[in-house]
């Protein structure tokens, strides 16, 4: 199948970045130079007024949109696209003195000085009401324009305040949240544990480290709140946009697995995802490559993917070099930006964008990599290479608004994150998302496609969902798995699971809570080891390491479960340590402890077989390679990649009867793409690929073939 454009007008991969013309307003002659190498490599979109707000109202109620007007004039003369941001991101000085309001307080009850960015208050009626004013004079100004595709929200929202205007905003939402009774909240937030009950609204505040830290249920209500309150002001600041440009969207551009908001319910609000991608490179020409990081930064893009169901996302931002805020300001190998770009587009992204195209002279991002450099000209290594990206790019317009169909999910749950960061027990580092990576790694070294999903989606048209460390069981989701599982779907799920509802409270009767019946297995214990302990344990014949983490789990008398594998060693030697329970129609399996790369290599692939789970190849791919498959329903487009510092060859079957089913789908509009056959033809050369493609280091294939 194929989605709407993001670009509408434009039918491109598009390819740009963070413009900031405001800063060269005295040497205007630098635009034009920038329309032509924008032209040289091929860029055909650029993000323009990000952090612009005082180049557009210098002081207050004075308004100059005269450059704007310039830049946008000449971007539609050169068939750029404007990525057009509202500037909320940072506020001019004149109104953090005029109104201080508009400053946040830290959790600490100090108010911040003005400075940096992000520093503002997301309740504050004065910086709503300032908002509100220059978006509506953005839109009605660019209303038509024909330079405007899409409205750039802010940037990065994050952070919280903790004024006193953010703490009434938060009593009222928690009187909502329970019904106006504070017998319900402090029953769900277990107040009577160290005398902490509340007998007046006025008595709640936001955690503190010079106050509460010891309630959980705070905690988590309280990032429930921060995410609800930035939705709220990010809504109020797209309500000009959407009522003036009501055909034109929106987006911000989020953080991957930034913790502090629930994107999932962010992006409910948005019309396209988009995310701030910046991979910390470590191989050296000399290195055999970083394919573990590749495989994080690609959970990353199907997380991306994920926020908006599958519909293609926007990579706004990355780095062409070196990125200055990282530790070290690794430069990026000849091919690894081109293949880091197409990786992007592989997952779902249609769009490459970078921070930023030209350098700024001075401050915090000066030596931040760009597209044109201090120097000025075409004439740099780097620029050659987002031109030889932008080349790769014009290739594949057939590619814009295809789908990326998967039979596997894999749940990562922010809120459960944010239960499992809070709660003290077992580890001091319980390191989830390390853990989902741990997961997710099997499927990407194999080609499997995997949707990154929480727990309001839904689970029904995956054959196999795997649901690590799912410690707290949010409302719906008990009920969502079992009828997963009972119509014949695979669960996967470890130890740490139902342990919590929504409120952090234990369940009563043992865990996994509501999810003893379908896994069939109850939990008596956790052990947690210290650094460098192992535990062995015998799966399939195999024996195996478990580290950090081991649960001592009982098969439920009233199951058929049955233990798979078992622990080797230690007191709880004998118990089982891998469980399998059919109920229904399917399967649910437990995995008892925190195991090894080897084992979740051979137990997942061991599950892709059974359940008949393809990969974009149809064959194995070697050490560091992944491919990756997006279709239009007619048509495969397969994504070959090597991030390693070796060549690598492909075996992929064209012509040989392995092309069938090589990126199956769990529904019946994707489940065709399995039905391939006939010639494959090289995007990127135009060439004919035979049996074997091979790679060169850091280097990518994409190939089209038709579906019968």
């Amino acid at each position: 199948m194929k989605y709407p454009l993001i670009f509408k007008d434009h039918p491109h991969i598009m390819h740009g970045g963070d413009y900031n013309p405001d800063q060269w307003r005295d040497t205007k002659d630098i635009w034009l130079e920038d329309m032509r190498l924008a032209k040289l490599a091929g860029i055909n979109t650029l993000s323009v007024g990000i952090f612009s707000w005082v180049s557009l109202e210098p002081e207050e109620g004075r308004f100059d949109f005269s450059w704007l007007d310039e830049i946008l004039d000449l971007m539609a003369g050169n068939g750029i696209a404007a990525v057009l941001a509202t500037p909320s991101g940072a506020r001019p000085a004149w109104m953090s003195q005029k109104y201080p309001e508009v400053l946040r307080v830290g959790a600490d009850r100090r108010r911040n000085l003005h400075g940096g960015r992000h520093n503002h208050c997301f309740t504050s009626p004065v910086y709503r009401a300032k908002v509100k004013q220059i978006n509506t004079l953005l839109a009605e100004r660019y209303k038509g324009h024909p330079a405007l595709a899409i409205w750039h929200l802010s940037n990065e929202y994050g952070g919280e305040c903790h004024c006193e205007l953010c703490q009434e905003a938060f009593r009222e939402w928690l009187k909502a949240r329970y019904a106006y009774s504070l017998d319900r909240l402090n029953h769900a937030w277990w107040t009577a544990f160290w005398s902490h009950t509340y007998t007046d609204w006025s008595q709640l505040e936001s955690p503190s480290p010079i106050g509460e830290r010891s309630v959980h249920a705070l905690i988590l209500d309280w990032k429930r709140f921060v995410t609800e309150q930035t939705i709220d002001f990010m809504k109020a600041e797209m309500a000009p946009l959407r009522r003036i440009t009501p055909d034109v969207p929106c987006t911000t551009n989020m953080m991957g697995f930034y913790d502090g908001l629930n994107y999932f319910r962010l992006s409910e609000e948005i019309d396209i995802a988009s995310w701030d991608n910046y991979p910390t490179w470590r191989a050296d020409a000399g290195g055999a490559g970083d394919a573990g990081h590749a495989a994080r930064i690609a959970l990353t893009h199907d997380l991306n993917r994920g926020l908006k169901d599958g519909r293609p996302f926007m990579l706004m931002e990355s780095s062409p070099s070196a990125t200055n805020w990282q530790p070290v300001g690794k430069l990026k190998r000849p091919g690894v930006q081109t293949l880091e770009s197409l990786q992007a587009v592989a997952h779902g992204s249609d769009t490459v964008q970078y921070f930023q195209f030209r350098k700024s002279r001075g401050s915090f991002e000066k030596f931040h990599g760009a597209v044109v450099d201090h120097e000025g000209t075409e004439n740099t290594r780097v620029f050659g290479e987002v031109a030889r990206t932008g080349a790769a790019l014009a290739k594949l317009d057939a590619v814009a608004g295809t789908a990326k169909p998967s039979d596997v999910a894999l749940v990562y749950d922010v809120e459960n994150r944010w239960a499992i960061d809070t709660f003290t027990g077992f580890t001091r580092d319980k390191k989830y998302v390390e853990t989902l990576t741990e997961h997710y790694k099997p499927f990407w070294k194999a080609g499997v496609s995997v949707d990154i999903i929480d727990s309001t989606k839904d689970l029904d048209k995956y054959k196999l969902v795997i649901a690590p460390m799912l410690y707290m069981l949010r409302p719906g989701m008990a009920e969502k798995i079992e009828r997963f599982v009972g119509g014949g779907g695979t669960l996967v799920t470890t130890y740490m699971t139902g342990y919590v509802d929504e409120h952090d409270l234990c369940f009563l009767g043992g865990f996994p809570g509501p999810l003893k019946g379908v896994l069939g297995v109850w939990c008596e214990e956790i052990d947690g080891l210290y650094e460098g302990e192992e535990r062995k344990i015998r799966w399939g014949g195999k024996e195996y390491a478990a580290r950090e983490l081991c649960e001592i789990v009982h098969i439920a008398a009233d199951s058929g479960a049955i233990a798979a594998g078992e622990y080797l060693d230690d007191f709880y030697a004998g118990s089982p340590a891998v469980t399998v329970n059919r109920y229904g129609e399917g399967e649910a399996y437990f995995i008892a402890a925190r195991m090894d790369e080897c084992f979740n290599a051979d137990f997942f692939g061991a599950l892709v077989k059974k359940l008949g789970i393809r990969n974009a190849t149809g064959g194995n791919l070697p050490e560091g390679c992944t491919a990756q498959t997006r279709t239009d329903g007619e048509r495969n487009y397969v994504f070959l990649m090597n991030f390693t510092s070796e060549s690598k060859t492909i075996d992929v079957g064209s012509g040989d009867g392995n092309a069938a089913g090589r990126a199956s789908a769990g529904n019946d509009d994707a489940a065709s793409v399995a039905s391939t056959s006939g010639a494959a033809t090289s995007l990127l050369t135009g060439n004919a690929i035979k049996k074997t493609v091979e790679l060169p280091p850091w280097g990518a294939e994409i190939y089209v073939e038709d579906r019968n």
